[in-house]
Parts: structure tokens; sequence; C-alpha cells
């Protein structure tokens, strides 16, 4: 993979893809190397994150590398006024590679396009995760043992939810079945619908969790996420549409695994932490591996 940035999980070959699951595999086991010695990441937060920016910061540091940027907007020249075109062309100046997290869509492959060194996208607004993605696919193949001929059941907000997007997207290289789990309002948009139609895969549409979890390899959970609402009335309707519980896993498979991309609100109970069902924080930990792999891709230095 030439250096390039990386802004939607469709600009990897499914080649590139199984590279970087293979080098974050290999981190894995020795997370701690000087690779990055010299170089400098900045990371350009416009939205507010913790486990992204944090599994960044400590993939960068565990490779030698410096960290320069900003955790929140109202910290930078946005608030005086500055453009994302001004913002971006000034940061390349100091750093090796950016990762930048955005409200607006689109935003990761406008400052790509513009920048002079590597882009990663680290969320904008309800499109794109393509870094979650690749940690989703890594704990899924550390858990199943493939990512071929699996069932992925998800659940909650999926008409704005940037990492089922991005997650569906890349799952589709793979013999997968799909069903997918969520109110009316907040429904999988068409046009992954006919994606999946267009390349012959299966997927399901239901609002009741208990007719399709005990099919699934993962269940997939997402929290329904207020600041994609402008009417806070349409999100109190669907806050609290599905609560998963540790009682509603007694009949799922044996190695069926609970992922979630994080933070949850009240989409999994606590009591379904004890469960060796349950993988998330797991999965959070994967994205420190995951993160080194992408970063030394992207620089060309693996």
């Amino acid at each position: 993979m030439k250096t390039r940035s990386l802004v939607s999980i469709d600009d990897l070959t499914t080649e590139e893809i199984t590279k970087i699951l293979d080098l974050a595999a290999g981190f894995e086991k020795n997370p701690i190397r000087d690779v990055l010695r010299g170089k400098v990441v900045a990371t350009l937060f416009f939205e507010p994150s913790t486990r992204t920016r944090l599994s960044f910061e400590s993939a960068i540091n565990k490779l030698g590398g410096k960290v320069i940027g900003f955790t929140d907007s109202s910290s930078s020249s946005v608030t005086k006024g500055e453009t994302l075109y001004d913002t971006i062309r000034t940061v390349n100046n100091y750093a090796d590679l950016i990762v930048m997290r955005h409200p607006t869509e689109g935003s990761a492959r406008y400052a790509s396009e513009i920048s002079t060194v590597p882009v990663i996208n680290a969320g904008d607004g309800a499109n794109q995760h393509p870094t979650q993605t690749l940690l989703d696919l890594f704990s899924i193949l550390k858990t199943q043992g493939s990512l071929e001929n699996l069932n992925i059941c998800i659940v909650g907000d999926l008409k704005y939810g940037r990492t089922v997007h991005s997650l569906l997207m890349a799952m589709s290289r793979w013999k997968t079945s799909f069903n997918f789990v969520a109110p009316e309002e907040l429904r999988i948009p068409d046009e992954y619908k006919f994606y999946l139609k267009n390349i012959g895969l299966d997927y399901y549409e239901t609002s009741d969790l208990t007719e399709v979890i005990n099919l699934a390899d993962i269940v997939y959970m997402t929290r329904v996420q207020r600041e994609r609402f402008s009417d806070p009335m349409e999100y109190e309707k669907v806050k609290n549409a599905y609560v998963l519980h540790d009682n509603m896993l007694s009949d799922t498979k044996p190695v069926m695994k609970i992922l979630h991309p994080l933070p949850r609100v009240n989409e999994i109970n606590t009591d379904v932490d004890s469960n060796a069902k349950a993988y998330y924080f797991e999965q959070a930990l994967n994205g420190v591996y995951t993160r080194q792999a992408i970063i030394c891709t992207l620089l060309g230095l693996m």
C-alpha cells in the first residue's frame, strides 16, 4: 500500500485489510517498538472523543512518536473563524500524519485532498469511521477465527451510526449474513440495502432483537446518538429502544461475542459485563494494535 490517506474503508482493498489485520496481530504480541522515532502525528478532534483519541495517542507513544493537536475545537483557531482549509494547510506543515474527527460528513475527504501528508478519518459526522471498522474486524477475526460465513446482528442506531455503515461495507467483502435491528426511525439507509442486494448478500430487518439474537455470531450493539438528532423529542422516543440484559444470552451461540464501539449509555446492562460473551472492553484494547498497524502502513514503514 502506497503512502496515502484513509478516509473510507473502501479506500482499502481486501488484501490491504488482511495485511493490516496481520500487522495488528504482530503488534499485539510486541506493541513497544521505536518505528515512529522522529515522527509527529497531529490529532485534530473537532468532536469529543475518548477511546479513539486515546488509543491513537497510546499507539503513537508505544511506537516512539510524538503527538500534537487539540481535543476540542473550542481550543483551536476555529473559534476565531478559521476555515478547515486553513487549519489543514497549516497543521500539515507541523506533522507527518493527521488524525481528524469532524462533525461534518465529507470533511475528512476534503482534508485529505488538500493535505500534503496522509489523513486518517477518525469519524466524519454520520458517514464513516474506518479505523473503528478495522479494529472491529480484528476483534471478529480473533473471536471467530475467520471473517467468512458469519451472521452479524447489528442493533440500535443504524441510520446515523457511522461505525455501522463502515462495518457493513467491510464485512460485505466476505460471505456475511446481516440482521438489522432498529426502530422504524433509525433503520439502515436504503443505499446500504441496495448495495447488499446488488452484490447478492442476505439481510433481514426487524425491530425485535429476540427474533434474531440466537442466530448471531456477533451482536454489534450501538447507542442512540443524541448529538445526531435536531429534535430532542425524536431522541426521547427511541433512546431506550434496546437494552441487552444477561438473561437474553442464555440460548445464544456458545462462541457468540458482543461488540460495541462505545461509549455505551444504557443499551448494554452492566450485568452483561461479567458474561464471557461480552467483548467490548477487549475490543477497545484491540484499537491500539490496529491503529499502530494503520499508522505504520500509511507512513510506508511496514
